[in-house]
């Protein structure tokens, strides 16, 4: 027979495992959300097209051009991750590249939120073009081109194309850049 006591204590213990349920389904709605761009209001999917065009997608650890193990769609191994430290041409799931993919797009997006305040109401063209720079070069980088971000900031497409292609940038990664910069002057 239950006492008044266990009673008390089964309520309290109930109610905390509604809240973790309550928090732990809430968290997959938003990463959801994110994923599929109701989050930042972009289509992930045609981003990620375009990443796998421009990054590749390899199911294995291999060496990035800086000698870096990646694996995935562009993905850095990182030191939290499984992966690291196992030699290039271990393979990895396709279920595992999707998962490190999102967890970068919402990194990724995140940091286009913090660099540019107008974010939100760019247009989706813009929006896949800088997300698709952030992937590539990452905040602290991207942060740098300050003639193109106050150009994106006050909507002159055309403008922050020109100075997208006045970098090193530009000259590194050419085809990819250049093509980002077409579309932004489509814009």
């Amino acid at each position: 027979m239950l006492t008044r006591k266990s009673l008390s204590i089964l309520k309290v213990m109930l109610g905390i495992l509604d809240n973790i349920n309550n928090k732990f389904w809430k968290r997959i709605r938003k990463e959801n959300d994110i994923y599929f761009g109701r989050e930042h209001n972009m289509n992930i999917e045609q981003l990620r097209e375009q990443l796998i065009i421009d990054e590749g997608q390899v199911n294995e650890i291999y060496n990035d051009h800086l000698g870096y193990p990646t694996f995935g769609i562009g993905h850095l191994v990182l030191d939290s991750d499984e992966e690291s430290g196992s030699p290039v041409g271990t393979s990895v799931t396709e279920d595992r590249v999707k998962e490190c993919f999102e967890k970068d797009v919402i990194t990724v997006l995140g940091d286009c939120k913090i660099l540019h305040e107008g974010w939100d109401s760019y247009p989706e063209e813009v929006k896949q073009v800088v997300a698709n720079m952030m992937f590539n070069m990452g905040r602290t980088r991207l942060s740098k081109f300050s003639k193109h971000n106050a150009a994106l900031s006050s909507g002159d497409w055309k403008t922050a194309a020109v100075e997208g292609r006045d970098s090193r940038w530009y000259k590194q990664v050419t085809n990819r850049a250049e093509r980002l910069m077409s579309r932004l002057e489509e814009v």
